[in-house]
């Protein structure tokens, strides 16, 4: 294109030639769509209509507009699915949008991260996926030169350290699993750095797998950490007392005993260079503490070559042999000592025959796929609450549809009905109802049946798999195929399935025929309560 050519037809462009273009381009039309607009209107009165008009329906445009923009966020995700790039790219613009669109676009997040889990494991990119949707995204170097060891370890430290504070459950769940993962990429890595933060790891790993009482996963990492003759190049590495999680009392005590000690060295004795060694542990001592206290919670006998006794004789003789030792390292002992000698809870009944044997060293990522699933229900519930209150003046929105879903999912069918049950009764007069988009990535939190009658109506029709609108179903098709689906397996009588089919035909009355995916819901629920009533 001749950019001085346009350059002149832009000049030229002033007040009075844009004015016509605008009114026969925008007012116009509008006017042909306003119902408040009749022949001869003065071109004033028209945009006066028009202005009221649309002023009257911005409301109802906005919840298009939300409902057009969740369905293609799902259906972009399902069909391109996410980068660490493309992950950001997507926060950003949408964080300057809508607070709602962003929720959203985390559950949508969570969910494409649970299925590629679930499909091929969980790869160095999705864990950096989770890692940006969790809010640490400062730090993720995008030159793999600087990705070793070392860097894992770093990681691991700083969501060890966040989770120990963080009072959401399920997002600490998501850190904790997060940093374990982190903490075995770091163990795979075969670089110069391996060697010395093995030991570390692990005993990080322990105490990770100890406060999510996993006792004997704990016990294995301490005992690879005890079996390791090369101690000598983690010597530069200590366990740092502040990024721990809450392990017991004693820990506790020392940790505020470190700060006290520190505090007279550094106000009395003017001795600040004592500030980095105080809130630390030597690595291959605490795992002797460690490995001992798993041994006196643990509730059932565990396969072991020691018994805590011997165990903590060897943790004496590590201790004489050390050539230096932190305040933490006296104190932890000193209190181990007391608990044993008053026989405080530390020996359980332990089995004496049978030799250790050292778990997988992958992290079990059916639990961080149910964390994922259960946080992204819990964003699209929180999604939910957010459309009513702002549409609530227009339609009727159901706010707990995914909890009835994720309870259905769960096999809490009892609940599912209740949740259901309500959700029908709300919305069986409403006029306008939302709906749930239904993608590749949304269809693990469905049941078999659903998923595919999905993919039966995609096969068949090629402007379904075209066209996003047609994977949706209101929120009373869903509302009825889980009340059906539960009714069912709770067996109820056949009045109660009576009742819930005379709903099911109300509904089919209602849903306009284009409704493919919503026609076919209904029509399958319909089937399974008369293959069984009669």
């Amino acid at each position: 294109m001749n950019v001085k050519f346009i350059v002149i037809k832009l000049m030229s462009t002033n007040e009075a030639c844009l004015s016509p273009w605008f009114v026969k381009n925008y007012i116009d039309k509008c006017a042909e769509s306003c119902p408040f607009v009749v022949a001869g209107m003065s071109l004033r009165h028209a945009v006066s209509a028009v202005v009221d008009w649309r002023h009257a329906n911005s409301l109802e445009d906005l919840g298009h507009a939300y409902a057009f923009a969740e369905r293609r966020i799902q259906d972009c995700v399902s069909r391109y699915s996410l980068t660490l790039h493309s992950c950001n790219c997507w926060k950003n613009t949408l964080a300057k949008n809508d607070t709602r669109l962003t929720v959203y676009f985390s559950a949508v997040a969570f969910l494409h991260v649970a299925c590629e889990i679930s499909r091929h494991g969980f790869s160095d990119e999705l864990m950096d996926i989770l890692m940006t949707e969790l809010g640490y995204d400062d730090n993720i170097p995008r030159c793999s030169n600087h990705i070793n060891s070392v860097f894992f370890l770093s990681k691991a430290a700083k969501l060890i350290n966040a989770a120990a504070y963080n009072a959401d459950s399920t997002v600490q769940q998501m850190e904790i699993s997060l940093c374990k993962a982190y903490l075995h990429r770091a163990l795979r890595c075969n670089d110069s750095e391996s060697d010395s933060i093995y030991c570390l790891a692990n005993v990080y790993l322990a105490v990770l797998y100890y406060t999510t009482g996993q006792y004997q996963t704990a016990i294995d990492h301490c005992t690879l950490v005890m079996r390791s003759q090369d101690h000598w190049q983690c010597s530069s590495h200590v366990v740092q007392g502040e990024l721990l999680p809450k392990i017991d009392d004693n820990i506790d005590s020392v940790l505020g005993l470190a700060v006290l000690y520190q505090h007279v060295l550094s106000t009395s004795l003017n001795q600040r260079q004592q500030r980095q060694y105080v809130s630390v542990f030597t690595t291959e001592l605490f795992v002797y503490y460690l490995h001992i206290k798993l041994l006196s919670v643990t509730k059932c006998p565990v396969v072991t070559e020691t018994s805590s006794s011997e165990l903590f004789q060897r943790y004496v003789k590590c201790i004489s042999e050390m050539h230096q030792l932190y305040i933490g390292d006296i104190l932890v002992f000193m209190l181990l000592s007391y608990s044993l000698e008053h026989d405080i809870n530390v020996e359980p009944k332990i089995e004496k025959q049978g030799r250790f044997i050292i778990s997988g060293t992958e992290i079990n990522t059916s639990e961080l796929v149910e964390v994922l699933q259960k946080s992204a229900v819990e964003k699209f519930t929180a999604c939910r609450q957010l459309e009513a209150d702002q549409f609530g003046s227009l339609a009727i929105i159901a706010t707990t549809d995914y909890e009835a879903l994720y309870a259905y999912k769960r096999g809490d069918y009892q609940r599912c009905l209740q949740l259901s049950s309500q959700n029908v009764h709300t919305l069986l007069n409403a006029f306008l109802i939302s709906d749930v988009a239904i993608h590749k990535v949304f269809i693990q939190l469905l049941d078999d049946d659903i998923v595919s009658l999905t993919a039966l109506m995609l096969i068949v029709n090629d402007n379904c798999r075209l066209d996003s609108s047609h994977s949706v179903i209101t929120q009373m098709t869903l509302s009825l195929y889980l009340m059906t689906q539960c009714q069912l397996k709770l067996r109820h009588s056949v009045t109660s399935l009576a009742e819930t089919l005379h709903y099911i035909k109300i509904a089919q009355r209602k849903t306009a025929g284009n409704r493919t995916l919503d026609q076919l819901t209904l029509r399958l629920a319909w089937c399974k309560i008369a293959t069984t009533a009669y």
